[in-house]
Formats: structure tokens, sequence, C-alpha cells
């Protein structure tokens, strides 16, 4: 059982290459995890959102009933973005007076603007689905853009605690204080958001609670970034789940093309099993059509969910 423990955690990631089938690992996951009665919501944070296409019905930026215990979410970075201006200013309006807004919103807009925000925004609603603040979910399976952009938001904690502790030092020097000034509301903001980051980060290191499954296919360009994302994720110290290798092609065969490509592909499946011989795999076959709709889904939930060891 390469995945024993999986379906245990509470915040699962499914990262790799773009086209390695992610969508589809990460929706078979999140099916195959309901229908033993977790209750999970599936979050696709990839700009090119397909878990649409799978479940063939319209999923939005609320949480959509997909089946019993299952939900689907399409996280779109400028609608998140979009709220994230607007809480921020609501925010603001109740610390300052109505004579500095007018500049204040200006800056916000501003902000709003540089490269990075966007990201930043839909951090802040990643981070609230993995400290668990909706609780009619005990699993959240993220869906996630390709590896490199997948990385800076699980380091994002990290920029934003030094960021945080910056503002708060400057305010305490504008202040004249050394510690906390209970009845500062800038400085409980800060500090109640430096709360919420720490346990983010504590939520994403902890093995018990987070893992991260990264998905290939056996050939060359996947391999390397899939040896380069486990290293960053090492070196993160965000817990690797396991490696999910897809589109195996079938070892008998008596058409020749086939032959030549499984020959070829045999090499890379080796240095799979060489390269990442500490890290749980699971090997999925090439289906002979396109994963679409639930009946297609279903054998690849069953597949994952028996290298998991669990059955419904």
């Amino acid at each position: 059982m390469p995945f024993a423990g999986l379906f245990d955690r509470e915040v699962l990631f499914f990262g790799g290459k773009g086209g390695v089938g992610k969508t589809t690992c990460a929706a078979a996951t999140a099916l195959a995890a309901s229908r033993i009665g977790r209750k999970v919501l599936l979050v696709s944070t990839d700009p090119a959102h397909s878990t649409s296409d799978i479940f063939e019905r319209p999923i939005g930026p609320e949480p959509v009933p997909l089946l019993p215990s299952l939900w689907g979410l399409e996280i779109d970075a400028a609608t998140e973005s979009a709220r994230y201006v607007t809480e921020v200013k609501d925010r603001v309006r109740e610390l300052f007076g109505h004579s500095i807004l007018k500049e204040a919103y200006k800056q916000i807009d501003l902000a709003a603007s540089m490269p990075g925000a966007e990201e930043v925004a839909l951090f802040d609603r990643m981070g609230g689905l993995i400290r668990g603040e909706d609780t009619r979910f005990d699993l959240v399976v993220f869906d996630t853009a390709p590896t490199g952009h997948t990385l800076r938001l699980v380091r994002m904690p990290e920029l934003m605690d030094a960021w945080i502790k910056a503002l708060t030092h400057s305010r305490r020097a504008m202040l004249g204080i050394e510690g906390d000034a209970a009845n500062d509301p800038i400085l409980t903001s800060l500090r109640d958001r430096f709360d919420r980051l720490q346990t983010l980060r504590a939520r994403l290191m902890s093995g018990r609670t987070t893992a991260f499954v990264l998905v290939l296919i056996p050939e060359r360009l996947p391999i390397e970034e899939t040896a380069r994302a486990a290293a960053q994720l090492d070196e993160t110290g965000v817990k690797i789940g396991g490696l999910v290798v897809n589109r195996v092609l079938p070892s008998e065969t008596t058409d020749a093309f086939l032959q030549a490509r499984r020959q070829q592909e045999q090499i890379y499946l080796d240095e799979i099993a060489t390269r990442f011989a500490s890290r749980p795999r699971v090997y999925l076959p090439q289906f002979p059509r396109d994963v679409y709709g639930l009946a297609s889904l279903g054998p690849v939930a069953d597949a994952l969910a028996a290298a998991a060891g669990v059955s419904r």
C-alpha cells in the first residue's frame, strides 16, 4: 500500500508539470475519499480550470455540491483579488477617519495593481481553507497550478511573516512603544494576521495534517521537474505523500509501434524507480479514452483508493 494513510490527512495538494493529469488525480482522490465518508472539498487553483469539465457541470468561486459528501470550488485569482481589496478597504474604514480614506483607498488600489497582488489574494483564500475555517469539510484537496506557481504559494507564509514583522516594528517605532499596544487597532490587526500565518505554517508543515502528491508521466521533462519539486518541498518542510506515475502503457502488446514506445517508456520507469526509490509511488495505466465524467473517473478513484488501502 504505497499511499497508506494518505486519506487520513486533512489537506492534500496535487501538483506537477502541466498536462500530466493533476486534475484527474486530484478529482479521483476527492471522489474516492467522499465514497468512504469524508466530507471533501475539491479546490482548483489552476487558472486553466478543468474540474468543471471532469464533473460535467459548472463550478464557481463558491463551493457547490457535486455528489454526496463532495463539493467543488474553482478559485479565480482576479475575483479573489477584488474580494481581498474590498475587505481591506472595509478594515481601513474602521481604523481611520474620513479625512484620509480617499488617499488610503488610492494607495490600496495602487497596491492591488502591482505584480503579485493576485497571488497574495489567492493565497489568502487558500489559507482560510487550509486552516479549516470552513467547518463543512474535513478534507480539502487542492488541484494546483503547475509546480513553480504552487511552490511560491507554499513559501508565501514565510514571506508574509517577514513583511508583517517589519510593519509591526515600524508601527511600534512610530508609537514609541516596545511591546504590543492592546488598544492600537493596527497592531491588533497585524497580530491577528501573524497568528493566522503561524497556524497556517504549522498545518502546512505537519505531515499528520497535510501532504503533497506529485503527478508525473514517464517522460524526461516531467521526471526532471518532479525531482526539482521534490527537493524544493523537502527544503520547505512540506511532507510529500507520494508520487502518481500516470499514463503507463500496457506491457503486453503485439503492436510494433506500442512495443517501441513501451521500450522507451521502460527506461524512464526504471529511472523513476531509481531516483524516487524512497518515495511512495502508484502507477496508473494509460486508459483507452480521456477521463471525462464520473463513469471514467471511477476506475482512477478505485486505483488510488486501493493504493491507499481503503475501500468503500
